[in-house]
């Protein structure tokens, strides 16, 4: 049998796909992966054949994405902040609405040279994204695990961003004694609670970071810890931004305590208050 054309695989990968939302885009997304080829090849010479393994190799992929194994995971890419993000099991991975937290902590340390900790840094997505747009910034990106600090730091390479400091450390700890050392700390901290992760879809269970997902009983705790011990390394008039999930708002202003002042909530493109940024309140005393 004669090698199939580009567009003849391209079809019939629509086909296959069919019960995904996005049939077209992942069958060119996979396709693209399985034979090293971009758009610009594709709209050159739809017609040019490709050899078997490329359709072995695409025939594959399409067998694992009806399996319920993620798109990203099998491409191992993420676009965010228009950077190309290696991902992969046991990492969260980038999500688009976490673009605004990039977007306010740029617009509060825009012009200084801020000392800005990444709690969670996962991928290094949000904390690299930083390094392109604040480049007078001190950035330090921390995470507990082991595998989600060698993406990062595989990705800060690739990014050019070598000057992001990458540390594994459970919160604050490897900062020892609480002390004022950041003007800005953020996160994109576990918010889901535990009802909600039973309700998520299987391609999100199965494949990403429980403990990056899952905040507590109600999805808040997490982020009331975090607010507290933040409090303690930031430095006067310091600010605390997180990405929060959708409905928190209220609970989540309730957490911050009198030593916060200029809390405000962003909206992401639904309207839903997506992110928080709070103040250190200046002259306060570092909270116990």
């Amino acid at each position: 049998m004669d090698p199939k054309a580009f567009r003849q695989l391209f079809n019939e990968g629509i086909r296959l796909l069919k019960a995904v939302p996005y049939p077209a885009l992942e069958a060119k997304v996979l396709l693209f992966h399985a034979a090293s080829l971009d758009e610009k090849d594709f709209y050159s010479d739809p017609g040019a054949r490709l050899p078997r393994k490329v359709e072995r190799r695409f025939l594959g992929l399409i067998r694992k994405r009806l399996g319920g194994y993620p798109l990203v995971h099998l491409t191992g890419r993420k676009e965010f902040w228009s950077l190309s993000f290696k991902v992969g099991p046991g990492v969260l991975v980038p999500r688009p609405e976490t673009e605004l937290l990039v977007e306010k902590t740029v617009e509060l340390a825009a012009g200084q040279r801020a000392s800005i900790l990444d709690v969670g840094t996962g991928s290094g997505n949000i904390a690299i994204a930083l390094s392109r747009e604040l480049p007078l910034a001190r950035i330090t990106a921390v995470d507990i695990s082991a595998r989600a600090l060698k993406t990062a730091r595989a990705n800060a390479a690739v990014l050019d961003a070598a000057g992001v400091r990458f540390v594994r450390s459970d919160l604050f700890s490897v900062f020892g004694k609480p002390r004022p050392l950041f003007n800005a700390i953020v996160s994109n901290p576990p918010y889901v609670s535990r009802r909600e992760w039973a309700e998520l879809a299987a391609e999100v269970r199965d494949h990403e970071p429980k403990r990056a997902l899952i905040g507590g009983d109600k999805g808040t705790e997490f982020i009331g810890k975090l607010i507290k011990r933040s409090h303690r390394f930031l430095r006067s008039g310091g600010r605390l931004v997180m990405e929060i999930g959708a409905g928190q708002m209220d609970e989540v202003r309730l957490l911050f305590g009198d030593g916060w002042d200029e809390i405000e909530f962003a909206l992401d493109l639904a309207g839903v208050p997506r992110v928080v940024a709070a103040r250190k309140r200046r002259g306060r005393p570092t909270s116990s």
